[in-house]
C-alpha cells in the first residue's frame, strides 16, 4: 500500500483519489480552499443555487465508469441525470432559430432543413460523417491514453478528412481550420458556419487558428448528448466526493501546500503553509501550472521533449440572474445567442485589442430544476460568455451581457431581482490559473500546441491531473486524467490507457 498525496479537491483529483483509494492505497487530499470540486463551483442565495462553472454534462460515460469501479453504486443512482430536450436553441444573427435535438444525427439534420432550407441538414451530416472518421483516428490516443513520448506523431497529423476543392490552374484547396472548413464545406452559409465555430468559442478556441481535428467537438456532443444533474453540476462534484469518502479518502481543507518535497531524486510528499510536511510514496498535482511551478520551486518539471506550452487560453464570465416568474413551459434550458458581428467578437477575444465585444455570443441555461429556486414562482438563469483572461470585467460589461439576453427571456428586466457575475479574476482567485484562464480540451495537429502536458512529469513520483494535464480541460477529460493517473502509479509507465 503506497501513501499518496493529492494536492487539491477539483475533478480530476477527486477521480484519481477514489480510484487510487481502490486499488489499495492510502490516499490523504489537501485542498487550499474549503470545499471541493474545482470548477464545480456553487452559489448560494435567498433560495437560489446556481453552478458557477460548468452547467451540462457531456459524455456522463466517463462518470459512469467511475462510479462502477470505485463502488457496487452506479452513477445513476447518485445522481439524476436527464437528457436535455431540446439539446440547444440556437439563435442566429439574422433572427433564425432552430431547436436541435438531443443526440440524434437525423433530427438535427431535420431541423437544420427546416430552419435554414433544404440542404443544409444535409450538408452538416455531410461534416458530421468527415468528423466521426476524425474522432474514431483520435478517440484513444487523446482521452483514454497517456500522452506518449512520441506526441509529435499527433501534432504533425491532421486526422480531419477535408473535402478536395479544385481551383483553375492552381492547386486544390482543403480546409485546414474550423473556419475553412465553413467556407470549404458547408455551402457558404453564414449560420451554418456560426454552429461549427461556436463549439470552438465555447471552449475558448478562436476558430480562424483550430485545426480542423476540432471537428471532433460538435461530434461528440451531437452523438453522445447533453445531460443536465439534477440540484445542478455541483450534485455531481458531492456525489464524486462522497464516493471518495465512502472508499476512505482523507480529505483535509483549508491546507494550502506551498512546496512539492523532494528527496533522492523523486517526490517524497509535501509541505504545508503551517510549516508541517506529509511524506507521500506519490504526489498527484492536480493545479494550474503556474501554481505547479511555484510548488516545485521553479524547477522545470516536465518531460523531456513535452509538448509546447499552451498560451492565450481565455476565460469565462458568468452572470447568474435570480428572476420573479415561473419558468415558461417549454424554455429550452440552454439558448445559444450568436454574435452579430462574429469578426469583432474573434477579434476582441483573440487579437490584439482585447476586450469585450458589442455583440457578444452568449449561452443563456434555464435549468427546469426545482432544487434551484425558492419554490416554482421563481427562476434561476445563468449567462456565460467567453472573455479574454485578465479582463478586467465593468459593470457596463455585465450590463451588456444582461440586455443580450433579453432576446431569450422577454421581460428580463420586470423579473430580474438580483444579479451577481463571476470574472476572470474570480477564476484566478479559485484556481490559480493565471488571469483566470480556463483549459480547453486536447486537439491533434497545429503541430502540437494544442496538447496539454503528460499526465507524468519528469520528477520521478509526482503527476499531474485534471483540465492543465492531457486530455486537457472540461468534465470529461478531467474525470479521464484522473483514470490515466491512476493507472500509470497503479500499474507502472507500461500502463497503456482504458481497455
Amino acid at each position: 500500500m503506497a501513501r499518496i498525496v493529492v494536492i487539491g479537491a477539483g475533478m480530476g483529483a477527486m477521480t484519481a483519489a477514489a480510484r487510487l483509494a481502490v486499488a489499495g492505497h492510502r490516499v490523504v487530499v489537501y485542498e487550499r480552499g474549503r470545499t471541493y470540486g474545482g470548477a464545480l463551483g456553487r452559489v448560494e442565495r435567498d433560495g437560489f443555487a446556481f453552478d458557477t462553472g460548468p452547467g451540462l454534462l457531456p459524455l456522463p460515460a466517463v462518470y459512469r465508469d467511475l462510479f462502477v469501479k470505485t463502488g457496487k453504486e452506479p452513477l445513476e443512482q447518485c445522481v439524476e441525470l436527464s437528457q436535455v430536450e431540446p439539446a440547444v436553441r440556437h439563435v442566429f444573427a439574422d433572427g433564425t432559430t432552430t431547436d436541435l435535438p438531443n443526440a440524434s444525427r437525423a433530427g438535427v439534420g431535420e431541423a437544420l432543413d427546416a430552419a435554414l432550407g433544404d440542404g443544409a441538414g444535409a450538408r452538416w451530416a455531410a461534416f458530421m460523417n468527415r468528423a466521426r472518421e476524425t474522432w474514431d483516428r483520435t478517440r484513444r490516443p487523446l482521452l483514454e491514453e497517456p500522452l506518449y513520448p512520441n506526441w509529435e506523431v499527433l501534432g504533425a497529423r491532421e486526422p480531419y478528412p477535408a473535402v478536395p476543392h479544385k481551383r483553375l490552374l492552381r492547386r486544390e484547396r482543403r480546409a485546414a481550420t474550423l473556419s475553412e472548413i465553413g467556407a470549404l464545406e458547408l455551402g457558404g452559409d453564414a449560420r451554418l458556419a456560426a454552429l461549427l465555430e461556436q463549439t470552438a468559442l465555447a471552449h475558448g478556441l478562436d476558430p480562424r487558428a483550430t485545426p480542423a481535428s476540432a471537428a471532433v467537438l460538435p461530434y461528440m456532443e451531437q452523438t453522445f448528448g447533453t445531460w443536465s444533474v439534477r440540484g445542478g453540476l455541483r450534485a455531481l462534484a458531492t456525489a464524486v466526493y462522497e464516493r471518495c469518502l465512502a472508499r476512505r479518502v482523507e480529505f483535509v481543507f483549508d491546507a494550502a501546500v506551498v512546496r512539492i518535497v523532494e528527496k533522492d531524486g523523486r517526490a517524497a510528499g509535501v509541505e504545508l503553509a503551517d510549516g508541517t510536511t506529509a511524506d507521500a510514496d506519490f504526489v498527484v498535482a492536480g493545479v494550474a501550472p503556474t501554481v505547479l511551478s511555484r510548488l516545485t520551486s521553479g524547477v522545470n518539471i516536465r518531460s523531456e521533449g513535452d509538448v509546447p506550452a499552451r498560451t492565450g487560453m481565455p476565460s469565462r464570465l458568468t452572470v447568474l440572474l435570480a428572476l420573479s416568474g415561473a419558468r415558461p413551459e417549454g424554455t429550452p434550458h440552454r439558448t445559444v445567442l450568436h454574435s452579430a458581428d462574429r469578426q469583432d467578437e474573434l477579434d476582441r477575444l483573440f487579437g490584439e485589442r482585447p476586450g469585450l465585444p458589442a455583440s457578444p455570443t452568449v449561452t443563456v441555461l434555464r435549468p427546469d430544476d426545482p432544487e434551484l429556486t425558492p419554490d416554482g414562482a421563481y427562476e434561476a438563469v445563468t449567462l456565460t460568455v467567453t472573455v479574454p483572461a485578465h479582463l478586467a470585467v465593468s459593470p457596463a460589461d455585465v450590463e451588456r451581457v444582461i440586455s443580450r439576453a433579453e432576446a431569450a427571456i422577454p421581460g428580463l428586466r420586470e423579473r430580474l431581482l438580483w444579479h451577481e457575475a463571476r470574472t476572470p479574476a474570480d477564476i484566478a482567485e479559485a484556481t490559480g490559473a493565471e488571469g483566470g484562464a480556463v483549459p480547453a480540451p486536447a486537439l491533434a495537429a497545429a503541430g502540437g500546441s494544442l496538447l496539454h502536458p503528460a499526465n507524468s512529469t519528469r520528477l520521478p513520483g509526482l503527476f499531474a491531473v485534471g483540465g492543465w494535464s492531457h486530455p486537457g480541460g472540461g468534465l470529461p477529460h478531467a474525470g479521464m486524467s484522473g483514470a490515466l493517473v491512476a493507472g500509470l502509479i497503479v500499474e507502472g509507465p507500461e500502463f497503456r490507457g482504458s481497455q
